[in-house]
C-alpha cells in the first residue's frame, strides 16, 4: 500500500516506521527538516520537507497515487484542512486524521472524516488499567471479531494442569499471564504446566 504520512512528530515517526517495517511504500512530509531527521536509519521510504498545505508539495509527495493518507500533525485545524483537501481535491478515500481535542471529534466526523483521538485512547487505557485491568476485550480483523476473556485462577484449579482450565466449548486457551506479569502464549506453554496462584488465563473465541 502507498501511504502518505503528514507530520513527523513522535506519532508520525512511529507510524511511518511501522508502515515501512511491514512492507508499505511510505512518504513522510513535514515543514521541518529537523523533524524528518527523527526517522530511523532503517527507514526506506521518502522524506520531503515542505508545507503540507502546499498543493505542489503534496503532488511531489505522490498524493495523487496514494492508497491512504494519515494526517498526524499536532495542529487539529491543519489536520482537518489537509484531510479535506486529500478527500475532496485528490479523491483519496482512505484518509485518517489525528485529533487531539476530544470535543472536536464530533465536529470532524460531521465532515465525514475518519479520526483517531490519542487523548481519548490514552484516557480509556488509563481508566481500564486503574479500574478493570483484567476486563474482557474484543478485536476485529476484517469481518471477524475475536473475543478475549480473562479468567483468574481460583483455588479449585491451583496445581492442576493448564489443560484443566474451565472454558466454554468455542473457547481456546490463548495465553497465560503469570503473577509476576510475564505473559506466555499458549503455543509456548505445555498443557501439563501447573496452574499457580495469581495466574490469569486469557481465553479466545471467534465472535462472528
Amino acid at each position: 500500500m502507498n501511504v502518505l504520512v503528514i507530520g513527523c512528530g513522535r506519532l508520525g515517526v512511529r507510524l511511518a516506521a511501522m508502515l515501512d517495517e511491514r512492507g508499505h511504500e511510505v512518504v513522510v512530509v513535514d515543514e521541518s527538516a529537523g523533524a524528518l531527521e527523527r526517522l530511523p536509519d532503517s527507514f526506506s521510504g521518502q522524506a520531503i520537507t515542505g508545507m503540507p498545505m502546499d498543493m505542489s508539495v503534496l503532488r511531489s509527495a505522490g498524493i495523487e497515487n496514494c492508497d491512504a493518507v494519515a494526517v498526524v500533525t499536532p495542529d487539529d485545524n491543519l489536520n482537518i484542512t489537509i484531510s479535506q483537501v486529500a478527500r475532496e481535491f485528490f479523491h483519496i478515500d482512505n484518509v485518517v486524521a489525528r485529533i487531539s481535542d476530544p470535543m472536536r471529534e464530533r465536529v470532524f466526523a460531521a465532515f465525514g472524516l475518519h479520526t483517531v483521538c490519542p487523548t481519548k485512547m490514552a484516557c480509556a487505557s488509563l481508566y481500564n488499567a486503574l479500574t478493570e485491568p483484567w476486563e474482557s476485550r474484543e478485536l476485529t480483523f476484517g469481518t471477524a471479531t475475536v473475543s478475549f476473556r480473562v479468567w483468574a485462577a481460583d483455588h479449585m484449579v491451583i496445581g492442576q494442569p493448564l489443560s484443566k482450565v474451565p472454558h466454554f466449548q468455542d473457547e481456546t486457551v490463548f495465553a497465560v499471564v503469570h503473577r509476576n506479569g510475564r505473559l506466555e502464549l499458549a503455543d509456548a506453554v505445555s498443557k501439563e504446566q501447573e496452574i499457580t496462584m495469581g495466574d490469569h488465563i486469557i481465553l479466545a473465541s471467534i465472535a462472528d
